[in-house]
């Protein structure tokens, strides 16, 4: 017997009253959405699933239960969101982009569950790393092949290698900046990687940057613009990569975090710290072109990490792991990747001893 399901998790917004009626937002949010994109509510609707009439009655509703209008129309500039539908839109994307790595995290352990039901379930590789594009990307691939299986928990870089190390997962997720700050990124890693245990599997390279309005109107173009008082700053989780560059690069300036305006916020992922900026809570923040590109801001380049797997070297040769390796190498997802904003996709799926990825750093990679 065979089966084919994949669990999934969603979050919506609902209106509660006093009364205890409920008042579900997700299809005006996503009629909202489509309205932003298209600029007339007709195609919006289309977009969306909904009839023309019925499109119509949410949005009248909606603006009935805020006391407020959503939309304005114009002959030259044709239907846009208000004011306030766009902050509820962007609330709404925030909000998503926070909650992605819970919700998919969530999803893999109750897929997990249910596949143990099933006495055929095939085996899975477990896979613990950041939230990112790439492996966002490689999920949903793998999720359209019969036999090869894959649970993923988000986790910081420290927290996958750690993971793999007491045999939790059977890839760790953690990415290396290329240039100067190569070397202090890999000894924070470097008590978690063995060159005698572990290997590594390239994924992709990325450009990591600044988010800004598209204007830029505070005049952000370095990481020194980040003490200028008037800028707001939103940073990434404690404990994340990211978090720890952004670090470093201001200890290379000699600028104290304290003296950024934001530095001990904190968000998830990629998308949650692009739509902070777009949403205009925050002047300016630090991630994966990606996610800039798609919230519509300006980019500006900070540097270029590569994204590596490390697994163990005896787990090379299973079924499972070649199957992975073959994904990694097919033309489907290379054109996933090389389709991604700010990734570059050659070499992808290539195995690397750790001395061949890291020559100058990897003798200090012994586990006592």
């Amino acid at each position: 017997m065979t089966y084919k399901f994949q669990a999934r998790l969603r979050s919506e917004w609902v209106l509660e009253k006093p009364g205890g009626e409920v008042f579900a937002l997700g299809d005006i949010l996503r009629l909202l959405s489509a309205i932003d994109t298209l600029g007339h509510i007709a195609g919006a609707c289309r977009e969306s699933g909904l009839s023309y009439r019925h499109g119509w009655g949410l949005l009248r509703r909606a603006e009935k239960e805020f006391d407020t209008s959503l939309l304005e129309t114009s002959r030259r500039q044709g239907t846009r969101l208000t004011p306030f539908a766009q902050h509820l839109l962007w609330a709404n994307r925030r909000v998503d982009a926070r909650l992605a790595p819970t919700l998919q995290s969530m999803s893999s352990e109750l897929q997990e569950e249910l596949d143990s039901l099933y006495p055929e379930s095939r085996p899975r590789l477990r896979l613990h790393a950041s939230h990112g594009f790439a492996v966002e990307g490689l999920i949903q691939q793998a999720g359209q092949h019969d036999t090869l299986s894959i649970e993923l928990r988000y986790r910081t870089a420290i927290e996958a290698l750690a993971s793999l190390n007491r045999g939790e997962c059977d890839l760790a997720g953690f990415q290396v900046p290329t240039g100067e700050f190569e070397q202090p990124i890999l000894e924070h890693y470097s008590p978690w990687l063995d060159t005698d245990r572990h290997c590594l599997v390239y994924l992709a390279q990325r450009d990591t940057g600044m988010f800004v309005h598209p204007d830029n109107p505070k005049g952000i173009h370095t990481i020194a613009d980040l003490v200028k008082p008037d800028v707001r700053f939103v940073n990434r989780q404690t404990g994340s990569s990211t978090r720890l560059l952004v670090g470093l690069m201001l200890s290379r300036l000699g600028i104290d975090t304290a003296q950024v305006v934001g530095y001990d916020s904190s968000e998830f992922t990629h998308m949650a710290i692009a739509a902070h900026v777009a949403s205009g809570m925050a002047d300016v923040g630090i991630g994966v072109e990606t996610a800039a590109w798609r919230c519509g801001l300006a980019f500006i380049p900070l540097a270029k990490e590569r994204y590596f797997f490390a697994v163990n070297r005896d787990s090379l040769e299973t079924p499972q792991m070649q199957q992975l390796l073959a994904l990694l190498k097919g033309e489907a997802y290379r054109d996933y990747v090389a389709g991604l904003a700010g990734y570059e996709s050659r070499n992808m799926g290539q195995v690397l001893a750790l001395e061949e990825a890291f020559p100058l750093g990897a003798t200090k990679m012994k586990v006592a």
